[in-house]
């Protein structure tokens, strides 16, 4: 019996993964638990459609991040913070801060897709940060933590 599941299914398969299992499984388990669909002929049609459109969604977008990143490569952002007379930060630099910087510039990146090389950024200085813009899609800038 061919399925098509809805939901990743541990020792199974993945999402709108088509699969052969059981009878009794399919039935009485994945279907009714909504794990599952029944794939019949219309099922299939659909399914490979859905499938085409996803793969062509995804190039496109894989393209306008590839853009992005030669742009943020491209970038130095300077973050002004209240720094004592040695140089250390009161307080620290995170990735919210960078975030919004980089919002500031123009560029609309999550935070949690940020990721600062050095640990924690206590002192002004130059510092390297990771950007996951898409699936496999890394940028790299810098970023300038100023004193006021």
């Amino acid at each position: 019996m061919d399925v098509i599941l809805k939901k990743t299914v541990d020792n199974l398969g993945f999402k709108d993964e088509m699969v052969t299992v059981k009878p009794g499984f399919g039935r009485n388990f994945l279907i009714p638990q909504g794990y599952a669909i029944l794939a019949t002929a219309s099922e299939k049609k659909g399914h490979a459609e859905m499938l085409k459109q996803r793969a062509h969604k995804e190039s496109k977008m894989l393209t306008e991040a590839e853009g992005l990143a030669v742009k943020i490569n491209e970038l130095s952002i300077k973050i002004a913070t209240k720094a004592g007379e040695n140089g250390k930060i009161f307080g620290s630099v995170n990735t919210l801060q960078i975030a919004e910087a980089l919002k500031a510039a123009g560029f609309d990146i999550d935070r949690k897709a940020l990721k600062i090389k050095e640990d924690i950024i206590k002192e002004v200085g130059t510092y390297d940060v990771d950007a996951n813009i898409a699936k496999g899609v890394m940028a790299s800038f810098k970023i300038e933590v100023l004193g006021e």
